[in-house]
C-alpha cells in the first residue's frame, strides 16, 4: 500500500487544471489535480466521472444550475452529462474514472 498526500502532489504539478494519474482501482484511474479561480469549459465524458474535493472548493455548472462541492464532498458527474467549472473553484480535487 502507498501512502499519498494528495494536496502536496497537487500543488507540485507544472499547471492547475492539469491532472496526473495516481493509480488505478479496478478499471478506474484516480487522478489529483490543482484547481485555481479560473473556469474551464463544459465537458461530457462517456463515462462517470467522481469529482471529490480534497481541499477547497468546486463550483460547477450543470443543467443550468450551480452546484457547490465542498471538503469531504463528492459529485458523480453522470456520463452523458455536461458539466463546466465555474470560476471561483480552488484546491485540490481528485477525480475518479468510473
Amino acid at each position: 500500500m502507498s501512502l499519498m498526500d494528495l494536496d502536496l502532489i497537487a500543488k507540485a504539478l507544472p499547471q492547475a487544471w492539469t491532472s496526473t494519474v495516481l493509480g488505478q482501482v479496478g478499471g478506474s484511474n484516480i487522478k489529483v489535480l490543482r484547481m485555481d479561480e479560473m473556469s474551464v469549459e463544459a465537458e461530457v465524458h462517456d463515462y462517470t466521472e467522481g469529482l471529490l474535493v480534497i481541499s477547497g472548493q468546486l463550483l460547477l455548472g450543470v443543467g443550468g444550475e450551480s452546484v457547490r462541492v465542498g471538503e469531504g464532498q463528492i459529485y458523480l458527474a453522470q456520463a452523458g452529462v455536461a458539466h463546466s467549472v465555474l470560476s471561483g473553484s480552488y484546491g485540490t480535487l481528485v477525480i475518479i474514472d468510473v
